[in-house]
């Protein structure tokens, strides 16, 4: 794991620390890299719940509860799904925060609507706050799924120390 990464992944754990919450992840695009960077910091059991990867849509639904009328709608790469993928995450675990992913790293799957490169980043706590971001990323699929692991931690940072 890279420096940057690890440096925003112990900076969040120690802000989650700090105020006794714990999160959990849902992730789809990046096939679990968001927990491992989590995991990655020492004593991160005392704020890490757990991990969902929920690459196929049956699983979202599965073990996130996603809507299926939610993904016939909208797509798997949609902030609506992303939302549903946060709010099961919090369901289904005993964190007080969840990130979700959903998107499209490429090479292959993009479309005129939603390019490779599209990705969706939800950001929920068990207090009401939820917050979606749409980013449109460049590069090969390894740098798609790197930058979106970075801005889901760091975004996490900064909502949780609000």
């Amino acid at each position: 794991m890279d420096n940057e990464l690890f440096a925003l992944a112990e900076r969040l754990g120690q802000s989650l620390k700090t105020k006794g919450h714990k999160i959990a992840t849902a992730e789809s695009c990046t096939g679990g890299w968001i927990a491992q960077a989590l995991t990655e910091v020492p004593g991160s059991s005392a704020w890490f719940d757990r991990g969902f990867v929920t690459y196929s849509n049956n699983a979202k639904v599965q073990m996130l509860g996603v809507n299926p009328q939610t993904l016939a709608q909208n797509g798997a790469v949609s902030a609506e799904v992303a939302k549903e993928m946060a709010a099961g995450a919090l369901a289904n675990s005993e964190a007080d925060w969840a990130i979700a992913v959903t998107g499209i790293a490429g090479p292959d799957g993009g479309s005129e609507e939603k390019p490779v490169g599209t990705v969706y980043i939800a950001w929920q706590n068990k207090t009401g706050f939820s917050k979606v971001e749409r980013l449109s990323l460049s590069g090969n699929r390894h740098k798609v799924r790197s930058q979106t692991v970075k801005k889901a931690i760091d975004g996490m940072w900064v909502f949780n120390t609000q």
